[in-house]
């Protein structure tokens, strides 16, 4: 997997940024952490019944375009444990997808 040549930006962490994250700065398992922490309100919201804001959505797509990109660079050399979170998310966020279009869900924009 290509990486840009930074480390990530949260303290005290070494491991290197992917070239699909150098827009976020993070090394993967930070990015897969905060993915995980934005897709669980996004779902939260839903089930609430309250709208999803425009910007969560396309945090929510950007996060799945993230995923792909680095699946694809780390093909030749899968981590398995991260290969698997990835997928993991993956399944996670087309679930959601899939939840927003049976329930109807609206979308609050701006005016």
């Amino acid at each position: 997997m290509t990486a840009v040549p930074r480390s990530c930006q949260r303290t005290a962490c070494a491991n290197p940024i992917p070239a699909a994250l150098a827009s976020e700065q993070l090394c993967l398992n930070h990015f897969l952490d905060e993915a995980f922490l934005r897709t669980d309100r996004a779902l939260s919201r839903c089930r609430e019944g309250r709208p999803m804001e425009r910007a969560d959505v396309e945090w929510l797509l950007a996060d799945a375009l993230a995923i792909v990109k680095n699946l694809e660079a780390g093909a030749s050399e899968p981590n398995p444990e991260q290969r698997d979170r990835m997928l993991e998310l993956l399944l996670i966020l087309a679930n959601l997808h899939e939840y927003v279009a049976q329930h109807s869900i609206h979308l609050n924009r701006p005016a």
